[in-house]
């Protein structure tokens, strides 16, 4: 079956949803009325030209030109428009779905109380989590495949210009952080009493793994597509504690990232200003946005109790003195001394 009815055939599936999708049917007209428009503009180019022309650096005739008014001005808007929509679908929804399972007190018994009343059983989370996770699969595949097809036209590598546009930007589906924490999730069930076997298949080559003491989540999402995320903080060279994702992408401790946004843990990472920047790619406004990785955490503490403990018990003294010290300069501040 072509990839283009497959991913038709799931969004269908997903219709009572009302998932965003790429319009990867769309896109392959598109990409077909440039390479028509091409032919036909160079054949005619060859019919009036008194000498013969000679064919594209790769011998095919239906190169697109280096400026495209068809591609540019409708392919890459189109497709961005979608993704964007696509990735901000996913991250909204990870977001309610890990919410709702790290629910505590009252809240914990109205999602509890809420559940019963719509009849939905122990594995509602899971089987959610999954449906993410392979909405986010399928959606990175047909971008691959849409903008691989759009290679096959422009010799220039336009669509590598784009992937890294996006990356740039965050709109990379597989750079999500929630995608981190929806794995992390999974993992750490297969430790509690839900019962995942008949909804754990996608997430079966998932798991916590440790090279030379370095951990990171390693996951074969589907034939074609295998992450590996690094979990060593690049700022104290150690397993990362109290994790947090900058909106790049990169995740760091909690408190290394306080140290490298030059604001205390009082203040937060929010405190930061425009202009602190990443300790690795040096972008500039990722503190704002930081999310805090409580999945990951809650696994990590899991995996390596005695370090964390111990990172626990040497942070803790850290952040007692921290806060001690901002109190007094805000008592020195109000007392005007």
């Amino acid at each position: 079956m072509k990839f283009c009815k497959k991913y038709q055939e799931y969004m269908q599936t997903q219709d009572e949803k009302k998932l965003p999708a790429v319009g990867f049917k769309n896109l392959k007209k598109i990409l077909k009325r440039c390479r028509t428009d091409t032919i036909r503009s160079q054949n005619s180019r060859r019919s009036q030209s008194p000498t013969p022309l000679n064919d594209s650096p790769h011998g095919s005739s239906a190169i697109c030109p280096h400026h495209c008014a068809v591609c540019d001005g409708t392919f890459f808007p189109s497709l961005f428009k979608e993704m964007s929509a696509v990735v901000g679908c996913f991250n909204k929804r990870a977001q309610k779905l890990l919410d709702i399972h790290l629910a505590t007190g009252f809240r914990k018994y109205y999602v509890w109380c809420k559940d019963k009343l719509q009849g939905k059983n122990g594995t509602f989370l899971v089987e959610e989590g999954k449906d993410l996770v392979s909405y986010a699969i399928i959606n990175a595949i047909a971008m691959r495949k849409i903008l691989k097809k759009y290679d096959k036209i422009h010799y220039l590598k336009h669509g590598q210009a784009f992937r890294s546009q996006v990356q740039s930007m965050h709109m990379d589906i597989l750079q999500s952080p929630w995608l981190c924490e929806l794995i992390a999730f999974h993992i750490n069930l297969r430790e509690t009493k839900v019962d995942t076997r008949k909804t754990s298949e996608l997430f079966e080559g998932c798991s916590l793994v440790f090279n030379e003491g370095k951990p990171s989540l390693s996951c074969e999402l589907s034939d074609t597509l295998k992450l590996e995320i690094g979990l060593t903080c690049s700022i104290c060279l150690d397993t990362v504690f109290d994790s947090v994702a900058l909106t790049c992408g990169h995740i760091f401790c909690y408190m290394c990232a306080c140290k490298s946004g030059s604001v205390t843990i009082v203040d937060g990472l929010k405190a930061a200003g425009p202009t602190s920047k990443c300790p690795l790619c040096r972008e500039t406004g990722v503190y704002e946005g930081a999310l805090h990785l409580d999945e990951l955490n809650i696994l990590l503490s899991r995996s390596c109790p005695e370090y964390w403990d111990e990172r626990l018990k040497n942070e803790r003294v850290e952040r007692i003195r921290q806060a001690k010290e901002h109190w007094e300069s805000q008592s020195r501040a109000f007392l005007g001394i």
